[in-house]
């Protein structure tokens, strides 16, 4: 299973927005983006516009690779509806985003770890697969055991970061719900991006 393991400051900082809502990132806070002293960029073309507005998709979701983004991507094609509209919901029901979004992870890496090393449950079941889609009705909620886990306790402590409105949190019960799919005006991502530019891209390059 993939999972990123780069410089992850460097990227909040290419973009000037702290993605990923981690308490230290020191090089978000520096005058000049990446590169040579911060050298002006000549003006992108097309697709260089297009690339970006995947970097920064990517980015949001945890540093999804091309291939993933190609697969929802797909699935999103043979949903009825916009398919923008479709493929962004698809990456908020991520159940590491859930995971994230749920308050139960301080950062969007430490969900896919949490997913990724069995401690968490959907609808009572053992599920590891990071891009396991939740749909309405579902529950997720932290392995018996992993409650006692001191991250969780102080991801759950921290109500700077609301929990969305299409999710409800039990707390003490270390459980969630998805009430209602992800509505487009509900998700909420830390910068913009241009998601039918992402799906143009991703048209001509899957």
């Amino acid at each position: 299973m993939t999972r990123y393991i780069g410089p992850k400051n460097r990227i909040s900082r290419k973009f000037g927005v702290n993605i990923f809502g981690r308490i230290r990132n020191p090089l978000l806070h520096k005058s000049n983006p990446p590169g040579m002293h911060g050298a002006k960029r000549k003006k992108k073309s097309d697709y260089g516009l297009q690339l970006e507005e995947k970097q920064k998709l990517k980015a949001v979701y945890g540093m999804l690779t091309h291939r993933q983004l190609v697969t929802t991507y797909k699935k999103a094609l043979k949903e009825t509806g916009n398919t923008a509209n479709n493929f962004l919901q698809a990456l908020e029901s991520r159940l590491d985003n859930v995971v994230y979004k749920l308050r139960f992870a301080g950062t969007i890496f430490a969900a896919q770890q949490l997913v990724s090393h069995g401690h968490i449950f959907v609808n009572g079941k053992k599920v590891d697969r990071r891009s396991f889609r939740v749909f309405p009705g579902m529950s997720i909620s932290v392995k018996e055991k992993s409650q006692k886990m001191k991250a969780i306790a102080a991801s759950l402590a921290n109500t700077v970061r609301e929990v969305p409105e299409y999710l409800s949190l039990e707390e003490s019960k270390f459980s969630g719900k998805m009430v209602s799919a992800p509505e487009i005006d509900q998700i909420s991502l830390p910068l913009p991006i241009n998601i039918p530019l992402v799906c143009e891209f991703l048209a001509h390059t899957s």
